[in-house]
């Protein structure tokens, strides 16, 4: 057997805690399907004398982590920091101009940074892998760029944060508001302290940008996508969802349309017999279309110490036995060029929920709006009545596009017997 491959690992947390035990742990099956041992040999982390669990006696240690580039005795560098700059961005930058393949699951430096970094690894002729930086132990980076590589993918979607999926299935099943579940989720550990980089949307867009380039062979574009957060989701839409037979999943979005590539992150209505509709908890999920394969659906833990040292360990095994494939799926120049579509632009149906005063010849105002800007109406909900009080009223519309719908939804905003912003969900086919 050839002689051990030497990894750096820069980042001690959860992640690189659970590296160093499945390589430790699972030395002898990743050596044989590696064709080599795979040994951690130098780390860094940001306080050499924290007690973590795990042992790194005998590790050479760096006070910086970019020095771990340099380190003639590493032979692949594992960044394991997070965030899209400062010590992630320069360590993967040194390691790459220093010649050295790349392991990351830093999903904002490559969303952010991902078309120079990938420029930047071809030129150099060495790999940046990522497998772990888009849904955990789902081998979704692998099964685009590589098992779908002979489809034209004309959309990838997916349940892309486990925070936002474990909130909206706690709501739905124990009928709570938001800003409560969330409390709950912070208390459990499944939601930040500041939990809005989950919740509004970011992660999941970060994540979407990365399947987005892959699915379509083009650079990674994460200004483009159009993102909104769960803030916003009421227990009162869930319950309306359910009895108009959908689930409200958070879910990333991307799609070839005629115009160019849409990509967007927002809470959807997905019809109940959906796969995806019953994908809950903390579990993600990503699904591909392709020509020829059809609908490829894989479900699985989206973070996690084990489930993400099992996506890097995957890469480890891949650079071991030299297989070496590009970061969008194709060299740079054979990239598409194509445009990114704007969210004005989207088309679809939409399911609107208005509070309003429970009195003769509202719902013909409201109708009169939709019909001056072309939208019309599948069905209509009211529960109950309360002459002169507020009432919750649910419209579903036909296809419409966007820009109609938001200009619709500012007028009936404005209406005097509408009592708070309307509550606007886009319904997703399954």
């Amino acid at each position: 057997m050839s002689r051990p491959l030497s990894v750096a690992l820069a980042g001690l947390g959860t992640v690189g805690g659970g590296v160093l035990k499945l390589l430790r742990d699972n030395a002898d099956i990743v050596a044989a399907r590696a064709g080599r041992p795979i040994a951690v040999t130098a780390v860094s982390a940001r306080d050499r004398n924290r007690d973590r669990g795990f042992s790194i006696s005998g590790l050479r240690w760096y006070d910086d982590p970019v020095a771990l580039a340099a380190d003639p005795g590493v032979d692949v560098v594992v960044e394991l920091i997070g965030g899209s700059d400062g010590h992630a961005k320069a360590l993967v930058e040194a390691a790459i101009t220093a010649g050295k393949p790349v392991v990351t699951a830093n999903k904002a430096l490559l969303a952010v940074h991902g078309a120079a970094l990938a420029a930047a690894s071809e030129a150099k002729g060495v790999a940046l892998a990522f497998e772990a930086a888009v849904a955990g132990g789902i081998p979704a980076i692998k099964a685009l760029r590589e098992g779908l590589a002979g489809n034209r993918i004309s959309r990838v979607a997916g349940i892309l944060n486990g925070t936002c999926n474990y909130i909206l299935t706690v709501m739905r099943e124990q009928k709570r508001e938001f800003a409560e579940v969330l409390a709950d989720a912070q208390k459990l550990g499944y939601a930040e302290a500041d939990p809005s980089f989950d919740i509004d949307g970011i992660d999941a867009a970060h994540k979407l940008s990365i399947l987005a380039a892959l699915a379509f062979g083009r650079p990674v574009a994460f200004n483009d996508v159009h993102v909104e957060g769960i803030r916003n989701v009421s227990a009162v839409d869930i319950a309306f969802a359910d009895e108009l037979g959908y689930r409200i999943k958070l879910l990333g979005i991307a799609r070839q349309t005629e115009l160019g590539i849409e990509t967007r992150v927002h809470p959807c209505m997905i019809p109940l017999g959906a796969p995806i509709a019953r994908v809950d908890g903390v579990f993600n999920a990503v699904v591909a279309e392709g020509d020829f394969v059809g609908r490829v659906m894989l479900e699985g833990r989206g973070a996690g110490a084990g489930p993400t040292a099992s996506a890097v360990a995957a890469d480890l095994i891949d650079i071991a036995r030299g297989r070496f494939t590009p970061v969008w799926g194709a060299a740079s120049d054979a990239l598409s060029a194509a445009p990114s579509v704007t969210m004005d632009k989207h088309v679809g149906c939409y399911y609107l929920r208005l509070m309003v005063v429970d009195r003769p010849g509202v719902i013909a105002d409201v109708t009169a709006v939709l019909r001056d800007h072309r939208i019309s109406l599948e069905s209509m909900l009211q529960r109950g009545r309360a002459p002169g009080e507020a009432v919750p009223v649910v419209l579903v519309t036909h296809e419409t596009n966007e820009a109609a719908m938001r200009a619709a939804l500012a007028k009936i905003g404005e209406l005097g017997a509408v009592m708070e912003p309307p509550s606007m969900i886009r319904i997703e086919p399954a």
